[in-house]
């Protein structure tokens, strides 16, 4: 692992589950953290843990929006390119499951977009949009997407699933829209000294999104997101699962496919 004392992280999704080990863990490496989070609570609790960790107030700083809101994305980018001098690692690692809200049942985000794909895929990819140009001046710097192995290809006839909803596709198809983005935006960034992968961390780590039995610690999802933060080898337009370079669903190589994400990202988001 490369030293990751001075290098500023965002961090979303930070206040639960693998996004608070992470916060953590990241602290005691010796980053100073920007914890992102929608609840002011679980914000200022999730800071007291990474202070303690780190022994350091100045290594954590909090940020709140709600990424089911494009209008609170943006203001969250405004804010840390207000705030911050640099920033080394964005990790877009906030997501609602398959059953996560509404039991399943189609919702839809402030912005009339499908729910689960509006906060796993449409907030990160708007977000990293946003913070392109302090990531680029920071360079060299990584953008990690936390995707899951649990992928389904995208319906472009029926991307917001109006006409057949199931939680569990609605959540495999932003996931995999997570990593097809990655791959576009790798090949976008190549001369900037930007890198940009995504990790399915871990199997069934226990958190609220996973209903079924664990599988898999939380310790072992930090060892995998850590190496994409960290480790000093481990390329750019990747796809790993846990530890290891992996293949993705086969949609995710499709460049017309991915041409036709991005429309549809950018006429979303108005960028």
């Amino acid at each position: 692992m490369t030293d990751l004392d001075g290098k500023v992280i965002l961090l979303t999704g930070a206040t639960d589950g693998l996004g608070r080990a992470l916060a953590a863990e990241l602290a005691r490496g010796g980053a100073t953290v920007l914890v992102h989070g929608r609840d002011p609570a679980r914000i200022a609790a999730t800071v007291a843990e990474v202070i303690a960790a780190a022994g350091r107030p100045d290594r954590v700083r909090p940020y709140q929006a709600d990424l089911a809101r494009l209008a609170q994305v943006r203001d969250l980018a405004d804010q840390v390119l207000a705030a911050e001098p640099r920033l080394d690692v964005l990790v877009n690692n906030a997501g609602i499951g398959d059953l996560t809200p509404g039991g399943g049942t189609r919702s839809e985000s402030a912005d009339g977009v499908e729910l689960v794909f509006a906060v796993n895929y449409l907030a990160g990819y708007t977000l990293s949009r946003l913070l392109l140009p302090l990531l680029v001046r920071s360079a060299p710097s990584r953008i990690v997407n936390v995707a899951s192995a649990g992928q389904q290809a995208i319906d472009f006839s029926d991307v917001m699933l109006v006409k057949d909803y199931n939680g569990l596709r609605a959540y495999r198809q932003s996931k995999l829209a997570q990593i097809m983005n990655t791959f576009d935006l790798a090949e976008e960034l190549q001369a900037t000294g930007v890198t940009v992968n995504a990790l399915h961390p871990a199997t069934f780590m226990p958190t609220k999104m996973v209903s079924a039995a664990p599988l898999s610690t939380i310790a072992e999802g930090v060892e995998a997101t850590m190496q994409l933060i960290a480790a000093p080898s481990v390329g750019t337009g990747r796809y790993y699962n846990g530890l290891r370079a992996s293949r993705a669903n086969d949609q995710a190589y499709d460049p017309e496919a991915r041409r036709r994400l991005r429309a549809l990202s950018d006429q979303l988001t108005g960028l």
